[in-house]
């Protein structure tokens, strides 16, 4: 094998190459979710109705239509994959976080689990799953409701699917590797503090060209690359720029990832 051929290996951190028994994490959740857990989950649905209803039947008749690269749509085409791939970030990052604190430093799951054959690249990779799966079911629930309110603009808002599934991946890893430095309930309050101004100066409900100058800040933002990725998709647009868009999305995963292994590593084996 060459150099080239284990390149792309190398970018994945050792911890997460080595392990073999993610799914074991994600059949205690499963487990998790039946006794009662999947109260938290199923209340996710209700958020693509709320947003979508009060675009389509409200705030969008008076804004009227936005302008993309020339072509005139509804505010509320516009919105509304943007609004999915948020959701795919909201869904991913409060699995991430939040749970994961209290898995972490209080109920000791991880403590627990590397007690086993487990590794720690088992343990991150499979509660990063686990979050991923949260923001992809969202995911869907906004494609069917886009669909019912009559949003979708093209039949290639399918393969929008899987670009939010890498939105939420992405945002799983960077959100579990940020719950590793929390130290108590008061650090909560950074997890809203970023996530808002990233759901409002993402290009999510204007058009980037309305910053002017400032448009490079947007475009610092991960859920703005996968909102122009799912916007795209939705309008049926297509060009090589979305690539570039979507290798950034990978490169967040592949940072939180590392992030996330050596921490856990760090801080339950060493």
């Amino acid at each position: 094998m060459s150099a080239l051929d284990t390149l792309p290996l190398r970018l994945v951190p050792p911890q997460i190459r080595h392990a073999r028994r993610p799914q074991r994490l994600l059949e205690r959740q499963w487990m998790v979710n039946r006794s009662g857990g999947w109260t938290i989950f199923v209340t996710g649905f209700f958020e693509p109705l709320f947003y979508l209803l009060s675009i389509r039947v409200g705030f969008g008749a008076l804004v009227g239509d936005v302008e993309i690269d020339g072509r005139l749509v509804s505010y509320a085409e516009f919105v509304a994959p943007a609004l999915m791939a948020a959701a795919a970030m909201n869904g991913a990052v409060f699995e991430s976080t939040i749970n994961i604190f209290f898995k972490l430093r209080y109920e000791k799951v991880y403590d627990a689990a590397l007690a086993t054959p487990l590794t720690s690249g088992d343990v991150a990779l499979g509660e990063i799953l686990n979050a991923t799966i949260r923001g992809a079911v969202y995911s869907v629930a906004f494609v069917i409701t886009m669909w019912s309110l009559g949003m979708v603009g093209s039949a290639w808002i399918i393969a929008a699917i899987p670009v939010a599934v890498l939105v939420s991946f992405a945002f799983s890893a960077i959100g579990m590797a940020a719950a590793t430095y929390l130290r108590s309930h008061a650090d909560f309050e950074y997890v809203p503090s970023v996530m808002v101004p990233l759901f409002l100066f993402s290009a999510t409900f204007y058009p980037v060209s309305s910053y002017g100058d400032w448009q490079w800040v947007a475009q610092l933002s991960p859920l703005y690359h996968g909102v122009v990725v799912v916007r795209s998709l939705n309008l049926g647009e297509w060009s090589w720029t979305l690539l570039v868009h979507v290798g950034v999305l990978v490169a967040v995963a592949m940072i939180g990832l590392t992030i996330t292994s050596r921490r856990i590593e760090r801080l339950l084996l060493n």
